[in-house]
């Protein structure tokens, strides 16, 4: 496929507006009526070998005129961060740390220091030889204040960033304020991709990294390139180039994918109804990526009535997770069972309350809440929230919880309603390490614990089960983790979902794990 035409944001938009009618119809004939019309989706993306060459073009939603090429920030560009930059460590395909940046990484006895051997032969796209000085500075770049890095509450409490040691030009050494046997896996963050040494304050607009791709145009929350690194040190991406696109709503991105002007759709979960015009279509299809988005319905632990732990218990107790994974999925997605690490993962625990509403009914009786009237609130952000809601009020309703769905603003959910409301709908990646999970979402005081769960006794069982060296017995100690979160926390997870991705059927090598795919790999057939 030759990169004749570069469709920008007005032309996207007017081939959506153009088509959307007949979108629209379609939609109506799909309908949601269970698992008796579930329609047959792919499993995955278009096997065999992409041609070399050639510009893959990506629809993305709208950001925030604040968006960023730096890796560390909140408000990261993530489309462009797997194209421009590596990290020490990557998850591989099969959820197990891999090299990157470092090519080795041992603990001493007590996984209280660390040590990774870095690779030799890297260079950044400005020329510089990639050394341990540039890996010692973005993890100081992580933890400063200033940047206000999500991934600096995770990493603070284990990290002093002035105790980091550079001994040689390819070895980084970091001693740990305790001990963490799982460490290495929290580098592993898309916040901690390796910049240049001394970037700081450049890194935002140039993007200057390592990775298989460079920055060649970039406007915050609009369209971008970016061009094949050729030097990259694993060989040059299939690719020449790669376009992104910012598009307005699903629709729109949709409408653009069936007319042949995109051929991805990034951070664009479709709606079954959706998937399955996609699917049908000539132009395009469905890469279908198991449970790859966990679901959560937060119950915010310091409102009333879900301060007191027998409300949340009865909350979970009251509803299907099974009916849930039905209507709201159509069976593309997997229960959860309240459980927030997902069955991919190694350490996941399979035990689980089963359903019981009389149990639910008896709980908020010794609680005084028999008559539990509360609001759920929803909205259009994501296709499934409204019906994961819907599936829950009706679940629940068996034990006597009146849940009453409001839906909200989909421009102002995530600065209003999330964290701001006492019970609401949201949705995570999955990908994330268990201790990662944990830290940043279910531990006291994370900026990320949407619940404001406060357990003293879980926080003392992670940090026993980050200083255990022995792997079976990590295992048993994040096991009992999970049954903690479970039985007292404030998170209901009814499902984890297969994310529907829309892709162009030219291309092949899309292989998504970790909200990731591969950009090296990844090209089209008859470019």
């Amino acid at each position: 496929m030759s990169d004749i035409h570069h469709p920008g944001r007005r032309s996207v938009l007017a081939a959506g507006v153009a088509s959307a009618a007949s979108l629209g119809a379609s939609w109506l004939l799909s309908g949601c009526t269970g698992a008796a019309s579930t329609p047959v989706l792919p499993d995955a993306a278009a096997k065999g070998a992409p041609d070399r060459g050639g510009t893959l073009r990506i629809a993305r939603p709208p950001a925030s005129d604040a968006e960023t090429l730096d890796p560390a920030s909140a408000l990261s560009a993530y489309e462009y961060l797997g194209a421009l930059y590596n990290r020490l460590v990557r998850v591989d395909a099969n959820g197990e740390l891999a090299p990157d940046l470092a090519e080795s990484w041992e603990p001493d006895s007590t996984a209280r220091t660390w040590t990774f051997r870095l690779r030799k032969g890297v260079t950044f796209h400005h020329g510089r030889p990639f050394t341990a000085a540039d890996a010692a500075y973005t993890l100081r770049h992580i933890l400063d204040k200033a940047t206000a890095s999500p991934q600096a509450a995770v990493l603070a409490p284990l990290v002093d960033p002035e105790r980091l040691r550079t001994p040689d030009a390819h070895t980084l050494v970091v001693p740990l304020k305790s001990p963490n046997a799982e460490f290495p896996s929290l580098l592993t963050h898309y916040n901690c991709y390796v910049v240049p040494d001394g970037s700081a304050k450049s890194i935002g607009r140039t993007g200057i990294g390592t990775g298989p791709f460079q920055l060649e145009s970039f406007a915050p929350a609009g369209p971008g390139r970016v061009t094949a690194y050729r030097d990259h040190w694993a060989g040059a991406p299939v690719l020449d180039a790669i376009a992104f696109y910012s598009v307005a709503d699903m629709s729109a991105r949709s409408n653009a994918l069936l007319a042949g002007q995109v051929d991805l759709l990034s951070q664009t979960n479709l709606d079954f109804a959706t998937a399955r015009v996609v699917a049908a279509s000539d132009r395009a299809t469905v890469a279908r990526v198991k449970n790859a988005q966990w679901y959560v319905l937060p119950m915010l632990t310091t409102e009333k009535p879900f301060t007191d732990v027998r409300v949340r218990q009865a909350m979970k107790l009251a509803y299907d997770p099974e009916h849930v994974v039905k209507v709201a999925l159509q069976g593309a997605g997997t229960a959860g069972w309240d459980n927030p690490v997902p069955p991919s993962d190694p350490v996941h625990l399979p035990a689980h309350p089963k359903h019981d509403p009389e149990q639910a009914r008896h709980l908020l009786k010794k609680a005084g809440q028999e008559n539990l009237a509360v609001d759920l609130y929803t909205s259009s952000y994501d296709p499934l929230f409204t019906p994961m809601a819907l599936a829950y009020q009706d679940s629940a309703k068996r034990a006597g919880i009146r849940i009453r769905v409001k839906t909200a603003s989909a421009d102002s959910y995530y600065t209003q309603i999330w964290m701001k409301k006492p019970l609401m709908a949201t949705y995570w990646f999955t990908g994330r390490p268990v201790d990662q999970l944990f830290t940043q979402i279910f531990r006291s005081g994370s900026s990320y614990n949407e619940t404001a769960w406060s357990d003293k006794g879980f926080d003392a069982l992670l940090d026993r089960a980050r200083a255990e060296t022995d792997d079976a017995r990590r295992r048993e100690l994040y096991g009992e983790a999970q049954t903690t979160v479970i039985e007292k926390g404030g998170a209901m997870t009814p499902m984890f979902a297969d994310r529907l991705v829309g892709i162009s059927r030219l291309v092949r090598g899309y292989a998504e794990h970790g909200f990731e795919f591969d950009y090296l790999g990844i090209g089209l057939k008859g470019a």
